[in-house]
């Protein structure tokens, strides 16, 4: 998507939804009970507002705009992903929407593989760094110097105050949440026992095929970033089953209640 589109996704997000709150969620497979969360919402269809849309399951395709936690805040409930073969533009233009409409920080989440075998399925992981092993950036190519400068620094990607409040507040609600780094891979088909020790190798704690590039653009335009993600399965070697998306999905949604009382208490916490 050009600057031109992601201009006419925030008029449209304007004429639906007012100005924007203060934060936004991107909510991973699985995840999408936390729209139950809201009060008062209002939803649109990511067709409605010229966003592409996603045909993996688990994604609703919707933003939902309503009060969590006594405050305005919106809801992507649909993630375009790398592996579907779409444009690296599009797979981050919902978040580049969210950030031209105004919104101060934006929550990403997501479902991964555990690569410890301490981070048991449903466990809650705050991310702190990222390895970036898709082989795709979303800055390559001429850059938007309105957006961002040429060369990002990435010494803090996922913001420390965020991380922080985060960690305090999962204590100060008995919520168990890790703390990692997240390697990033391509897809679709999960990884080998090989690749798994080789992550583990290189430092990451779980893994995934989300969220970096999302990342990567939302840093670009200087958007403080918190990244939670849920331990959905053990990753390959590290556990009996066979690995489908559809335990992924059925993980996530029932660990999302701990997710929902924790960000809800989080966004009370931010004006």
């Amino acid at each position: 998507m050009t600057r031109e589109d992601l201009e006419q996704v925030v008029a449209g997000l304007t004429e639906r939804f007012g100005a924007a709150p203060s934060t936004a969620i991107v909510l991973g497979s699985g995840l999408g009970g936390l729209v139950d969360a809201l009060e008062q919402p209002e939803r649109v269809p990511y067709s409605e507002l010229n966003l592409p849309q996603t045909g993996v399951a688990g994604h609703a395709g919707a933003v939902s705009v309503g009060s969590l936690g006594g405050q305005k805040t919106a809801l992507l409930a649909g993630r375009v992903h790398v592996y579907e073969g779409r444009s690296i533009q599009d797979v981050v233009a919902g978040v580049r929407s969210m950030g031209l409409w105004g919104v101060q920080r934006v929550i990403l989440t997501n479902a991964v593989g555990a690569l410890k075998p301490e981070l048991e399925t449903g466990s809650l992981v705050a991310i702190e760094d990222h390895l970036n092993l898709m082989g795709i950036n979303p800055l390559v190519g001429p850059n938007d110097d309105s957006l961002g400068p040429r060369f990002p620094d990435m010494g803090k990607v996922y913001n420390p105050t965020l991380r922080n409040q985060a960690l305090e507040t999962a204590r100060s609600l008995s919520i168990q949440l890790a703390s990692g780094v997240y390697a990033a891979v391509r897809g679709p088909s999960y990884e080998t026992p090989a690749e798994v020790r080789m992550y583990a190798a290189l430092g990451a704690s779980t893994v995934g095929m989300s969220v970096v590039p999302e990342a990567i653009a939302l840093h670009h335009m200087g958007i403080p970033i918190l990244g939670i993600s849920m331990v959905s399965n053990p990753a390959a070697g590290l556990g009996d089953a066979p690995l489908t998306h559809a335990d992924v999905t059925e993980a996530a949604r029932k660990a999302g209640s701990q997710l929902s009382i924790l960000l809800s208490d989080l966004v009370t916490q931010w004006v």
